[in-house]
Order: C-alpha cells, then sequence, then structure tokens
C-alpha cells in the first residue's frame, strides 16, 4: 500500500542510470533524474545531472549493452562532473523528501555506494523516507510490475518519448504513473477529511426528523400485471432475484 500523503509533503521521483547492475563490483551512477512533487501536483523543479563514471583514477569503458539501453556513451560523459563534485548537492535537493522509486532497492543501493566514498555525505535512508512503486505494484497486482506495464495500465505511457531509458524521462513517467496510483487515494481523503469537498457519489446522511416518506400502494392492476411477468420467468426455469 502506498503511505498516505500528508498536507504540503516534498515528494521527489527520482531514478538513476548505471554502468551496470551491482555496485558492489564498481558499477558508478552516470545519470540522476529527479522531479519535485507536492500535494501530488508537480512544482516543475527538478535536478537532473550526468557523471562520468571513475574507476582506480580513470574514466570507466562502459559495455555497449548497457549503453544500448540509456543512449549514453563513453564519449558524451567524458566531459560531465564526476559525483563527488555534484554529491553534495544532489543531498541538499532530497534532503527531507519522500523518495519514490520504481525499484528502490536498486537505485538506493547505488546512491549509498556512492555516498560512502565521500566523507561526511549520510545513507539516504538517514535524511529522505522511501516509497518503492514496485512493492506497491505488487501489493496491489498480485506481482511486481516494471514502469513500462504500469505507464500502460495507467494509460499515461504516451506522455513521455521513452526512445532511451533515461534517469529524468523514466523520473517524469513515473510521477505521472504515481498520480494515477494514489487518485484512489486523493478521492478517499477528500471525501473523509474535508468537509467543503462534496462527492456526487457521497453518501449523504439524512436527519431523523425529516420528513416521513409517502408510500405509494400497487394498484389491483399493477398486481396483476406483476404476477403475470412471475409466471413467465417461473416457465423459463429461473427465480426473482429475491427469492434466490
Amino acid at each position: 500500500m502506498i503511505e498516505e500523503n500528508t498536507q504540503d509533503e516534498r515528494l521527489i521521483i527520482l531514478d538513476t542510470e548505471t554502468t551496470g547492475i551491482n555496485p558492489r563490483e564498481g558499477h558508478r551512477i552516470v545519470e540522476i533524474g529527479c522531479v519535485e512533487m507536492v500535494n501530488r501536483q508537480l512544482t516543475g523543479r527538478n535536478y537532473h545531472v550526468y557523471v562520468k563514471p571513475m574507476a582506480h583514477g580513470m574514466q570507466m569503458i562502459m559495455d555497449q549493452e548497457v549503453i544500448d539501453i540509456h543512449g549514453l556513451t563513453d564519449e558524451f560523459l567524458s566531459d560531465k562532473p564526476v559525483f563527488e563534485q555534484i554529491g553534495q548537492e544532489f543531498v541538499d535537493f532530497i534532503k527531507g523528501a519522500r523518495l519514490v522509486i520504481h525499484n528502490a532497492k536498486f537505485d538506493v543501493g547505488f546512491m549509498d555506494h556512492e555516498f560512502s566514498m565521500i566523507p561526511g555525505l549520510p545513507k539516504t535512508a538517514d535524511i529522505c523516507s522511501i516509497t518503492d512503486t514496485l512493492k506497491v505494484a505488487k501489493d496491489e497486482f498480485g506481482s511486481p510490475k516494471t514502469l513500462d506495464y504500469l505507464a500502460r495500465f495507467y494509460k499515461v505511457d504516451k506522455l513521455i518519448d521513452r526512445t532511451y531509458h533515461g534517469a529524468l524521462i523514466d523520473a517524469q513517467l513515473l510521477a505521472f504513473v504515481y498520480i494515477e496510483m494514489t487518485r484512489k487515494q486523493e478521492t478517499l481523503n477528500l471525501q473523509s477529511g474535508d468537509s467543503q469537498a462534496e462527492d456526487a457519489n457521497a453518501i449523504r446522511r439524512l436527519t431523523s426528523d425529516r420528513p416521513k416518506l409517502k408510500v405509494l400502494a400497487a394498484t389491483a392492476d399493477e398486481l396483476t400485471e406483476h404476477e403475470k411477468r412471475l409466471a413467465v420467468v417461473s416457465e423459463k426455469g429461473a427465480k426473482p432475484l429475491w427469492l434466490q
């Protein structure tokens, strides 16, 4: 289940691109994309940076298979800042927010690996709460679902061009998915917590001193027609719903 949003809570929808799948094998972050949301509304504030991956003082050379996924080449990244140059500003941007990430274990694992190499930087969980939409999807659908699946399910897949799986592009798409995932929660919050918000489908309680409703009895002709209709139903081998 998605944790209930509090008033004015700051959410950061986040995604990363990397040189591989395991930071313990020396893989690094090459792109970070974040979009800010308050009260389920995009604020227009983003954080987006490309990062030159380093190993043993030299730029890492990525496998073509990885480049084919995110479209970032070694040449493109060669003049970008290293993580040590952007680490503090990245922490400053996400600090105090709730992070919304699809497969948070992957991204947070890389973030904590990068933070650990810079003295003074905290672990992600020490400065942010985290919502993993992969786990939310498992609760909602009975099994984990990809971001692509969720985007199609919530009909937001056409809002973003995803020729490549860039971090900012995927963060923007996840933001649209998250808005749809929490739409039911927002409706419930309005019904239960906002007396000024009226829903046409909400239950309306009548006061005990209301005038009694007038009862209209069926006429003799109407009763006769009713019995005829029941006879037809009986001939078909069926029963009225109220007798089943």
